[in-house]
Formats: C-alpha cells, structure tokens, sequence
C-alpha cells in the first residue's frame, strides 16, 4: 500500500500559505506526450467579484474548464475560488492546449492555491482527467503515451480516470491510480483516504486478448486463394483480390489477421497509443494485443483515410498500424483517396500539416483490397453472362491508377467456390498451422535484416538489399526477362517479382530463389497477365 508520505519532496522551498501552486500534466502530440506544467494563482480581489481567467493556448474545451472545475469543487464540498482573481496558466505557453484532460490537475492545483492541499503533496505526480460537474472523473484519450511521458520524466505517481486505469497501468515503474472522484483524490492526498495502485499481469493479458474468433478452417475450398495469403503475410506483401461477388473475398480477408505472427510488447504499445489517442481503447482494457483489421466504407474521406482535422488524429491506416488494411470494393473509392495513399503505403508513415500542428502517424500495415471484374462483377464468370460494355470495363478498371496496382506485391483471382467444396465436411488448415510456417519465414527476415532496423520483412526491402539477397541464376534471369517483355512490366512491378519470389524462397527455407519461386511469383501479377493496366 502506498501512502501520502510517498508524494512529499524533501527540501520543498514552498510554504503552506502560497496562493500559488503547480501539478505536471501533459498534452497530446501526434503519438506522444508533451509535459505541460499546470500552475494556478489565486488572490483576493477589491471588488469581490468572481475573475477566472485561462492562458496559455487553450481551445475551446480547455476554456470551458473554469465553469467545470469550479461547479465541480463546489459540488464535492471542497474550497472553490469564487470572489477572488483565478488565474490559470498551462506551460509551455507558445504549445496549444486541446481537450478536457486538464481538468483534474486544474482541480488539484487551484486546492493547494487555496491552502486545501500543499505543495509538496502535488509535487512528483502528474493528473489527467475530464471532471464531470458532479466532480465525478470521466475517461479521456491519449493516456497510454501520458503514462510513458511520465515515467520517462521521473514521475512517480500518476492519477487518471477510473476507465483509463488499466491503459495506464501498462507502464512499468510508475504508481498509477485509478480514481472515480476528485474527493477520492483529495482524501487520499490528505491521508484520509486510501487508494490501491494498480498492477497488471502483462503475460496473462496477451493470452487473454490474443484469441481471434475466426478461422481459416472456415473457409471452404480457394486452396489457391489460401496459399497466397501465406505468402502475402510471411513477406508482409500488400494483396489485391479479383472475383465475382459471393466468391469469399471479404470472408478470407477477415481471417487474415489470425495467420499474422503474434504482436510483441513493443508492437501491441504503438498500436495502444494510436488507439488511445483515437478514442477507439475499449474502456479498462490495457493493449491492443491482437493485430488490427480495419475496414473502411468506400465514401470514407482522404482525412479519414489518412487522419486530419484541424487538430490532426490518426485515420484509418494509422489504426491498421500492425495489422491489415482491407479495401473491400476498392474502385468504389474516390480516386483521390486512393492516390494519397501511395506515400504512406511506400514509407510507413504519414505526415500531416496543419496550421495548428504538424504530426506523423506510424502506418506500416499490410494492405488487402478486393474488387470485381467489371461494373456487375461476372466479366470471365464461367457460369454468368456479363452485360457490361468494354468502355464500361475499361472505366472500371481506370478508377484504380497504374501507380497504386504497382504497389501492390500479389494480384489474385478468386474463383467461385465449386459446389463440392461447400458442401464437404472435411475442413482445411487451420490458421495455427498456417501461422507456425509464417512465424518461421518471418523469423528468417529478422536474422537475414537483423542489422537493418527499418527493414521489418522482405515486402520493406530497398534497392541495395534485393541486390543483395535477391540473386538470380542465368535460367532466372531468362524467366524474368520473357515476363518483362511479354507483360510490359514496370521496373517497380520488377522489384515486386523479386520480392515475392524471396519469400517464396523462405518459406521452403531455400538459401537461393528458384525458378519454380520466380514462376510462381510471376503468377501473382494477374492483373499484368491479363492487360488490366
């Protein structure tokens, strides 16, 4: 049990009778924390009137914490700075200040520069948290990377919002308490209230959250359809599916997650702070512990895609960061919207400008996306008729640039699923016997780029290693030279090729790329084969 003594600072030059008082807290910045010193100066005024006043960049929510801190002291019973001058400085001044988490270290502050709590009581403790008028503590976003700021600056206690305890409690080395009430905070403070920091068992955490309720024994027949993906996840290769509708494209997609290798520590962190700080954590969970899936509707906007705004947050393919991006209908999405991905798809991060700041999200994701064949998706369909017209195709098919299918390692067909296959009762692999061959792929790329931190998998390779770890014989090279003329294939379609054809390689354990790797790779190109470009 931790008491009050633990948050007295020997030597505190600060007397008991000061109308100033300070508390660290901090703000929000892209994915990280900036401290930010909260103090508050109370004093007398002649006229004896009511005069808050807020500085130091605040928008709109941070200034309407005057009216909910002080209902909020008011309604709990505690020392409230009516008829007197309230000034509230939030430092640094020249960093803007958004959102209601400084409401608790407001709180906490203007008590001590009201003589209800001492300095040294708030010294080496950081707050954060939205005050209801009740004085009740209500969640608020970004706590994960507040909890590592904190611990990174030497702070030793850290008060948060009940539902954002176990977020926080992820840090290591860091008192975190989870409190209902700015009365439980204060008492506690006081010595006449007790509060219990919160542990958490991080091994039993992700062997609670790593359970995926999907499967690929689900999926009936599409044996080739299953072997790309394992390869596409093994290499971390971007993948395009084409089929007519009803074929299982979106149901594949799903479980691609589950064949993806086990999140990390590391990993399932930056992956929590991004959904921190998008206000997507479930309330009282502490990691985001499975691989993400995100599947935006086809009228999603380029900010939504991307992340914007005027204070800008993490879109879509920040929220896949570690996990998949599905693009189901993937013409169906404005032109535009797709073209402003191929930067991030390339880097693994995106930067956004704005005039109040400028952020950059992680966004290394694997990219899955699916479209039919044509406008009424059974152009090639060995059963239906198609009624589109070849202009109505070939609109179609230009809503997706050449530059962006380029990106895009492996291009599949999906076949209709064979009646026998339905309805057979014999299951496929399971997605844990799919995954052991990924994690052992995988763990070949981290030994062959062990020295290389930006390179994660064969899919992140530049020029200078496909030189180096991509070497073909003579009889490769003639291979790859008749499918660059016969398919007009482009130089980064090349580099694709190559790419794929090395984690075919690692998932036999081959030390050299064989023919039957370079054929095989070759075949993913299908959009190439058939002229769509």
């Amino acid at each position: 049990m931790i008491g009050p003594e633990d948050f007295f600072s020997d030597g505190s030059d600060e007397g008991s009778n000061l109308s100033l008082a300070r508390i660290h807290s901090a703000a929000v910045m892209g994915v990280d924390a900036i401290p930010v010193e909260v103090e508050v100066n109370v004093t007398p005024t002649q006229e004896n009137k009511f005069q808050p006043n807020i500085v130091g960049l605040p928008d709109a929510a941070v200034k309407e914490s005057l009216d909910r801190v002080s209902t909020a002291l008011d309604n709990s019973g505690l020392g409230t700075p009516f008829a007197m001058r309230w000034l509230i400085n939030l430092a640094p001044a020249d960093l803007r200040k958004q959102g209601p988490s400084f409401d608790l270290p407001i709180a906490l502050a203007t008590l001590s520069a009201l003589d209800e709590l001492t300095q040294a009581q708030l010294d080496g403790s950081m707050a954060v948290g939205e005050l209801a008028l009740s004085g009740n503590l209500r969640p608020v976003r970004g706590v994960l990377p507040i909890a590592l700021k904190a611990k990174e600056m030497g702070i030793r206690n850290l008060f948060v919002p009940e539902h954002n305890g176990e977020e926080a409690a992820v840090v290591e080395g860091l008192n975190v308490f989870p409190v209902k009430h700015l009365r439980d905070v204060v008492d506690f403070l006081k010595g006449d209230h007790e509060l219990q920091a919160l542990t958490l068992d991080l091994d039993r955490l992700f062997d609670q959250y790593q359970q995926y309720p999907l499967d690929f024994a689900e999926v009936k027949g599409q044996e080739s359809a299953r072997r790309s993906l394992e390869v596409a996840v093994a290499g971390g290769h971007n993948l395009l599916m084409i089929g007519s509708p009803g074929t299982g494209k979106s149901m594949i997609a799903k479980r691609i997650p589950t064949i993806l290798p086990p999140l990390n520590l590391a990993e399932s962190l930056e992956a929590t702070k991004i959904h921190s700080i998008a206000g997507t954590l479930p309330a009282h969970q502490a990691l985001v512990a499975q691989r993400a899936f995100r599947a935006p509707h086809h009228t999603v906007s380029d900010a939504g895609l991307l992340g914007g705004g005027t204070y800008p947050m993490p879109g879509e393919v920040s929220l896949a960061h570690h996990g998949v991006l599905f693009l189901d209908e993937l013409p169906e999405f404005a032109r535009n919207v797709l073209e402003v991905m191929r930067q991030p798809l390339e880097d693994g991060v995106v930067n956004i400008s704005r005039a109040a700041a400028s952020v950059t999200f992680p966004c290394r994701c694997m990219l899955v996306a699916a479209m039919n064949p044509c406008p009424c998706g059974y152009y090639g369909d060995p059963k239906r008729d198609c009624h589109c017209s070849p202009n109505q195709i070939q609109r179609y098919r230009n809503r997706v640039s050449g530059p962006l299918l380029d990106r895009i390692d492996i291009q599949i067909d999906v076949p209709a699923v064979r009646y026998e296959d339905l309805t057979s009762l014999e299951k496929g692999e399971t997605s844990a016997e799919i995954r052991e061959r990924v994690i052992r792929a995988r763990k070949i790329q981290e030994e062959r780029f062990a020295d290389n931190p930006r390179i994660h998998c064969n899919a992140n390779m530049g020029t200078k290693e496909l030189n180096e770890v991509c070497r073909l014989d003579e009889q490769g090279h003639q291979m790859l030279r008749m499918a660059m003329d016969e398919l007009h294939l482009s130089a980064r379609a090349y580099d694709r090729i190559l790419k794929v054809s090395r984690t075919l390689a690692d998932l036999e354990e081959s030390e050299d790329i064989q023919p039957n790797h370079l054929a095989e790779a070759i075949q993913y190109r299908s959009l190439d084969r058939q002229g769509w470009t």
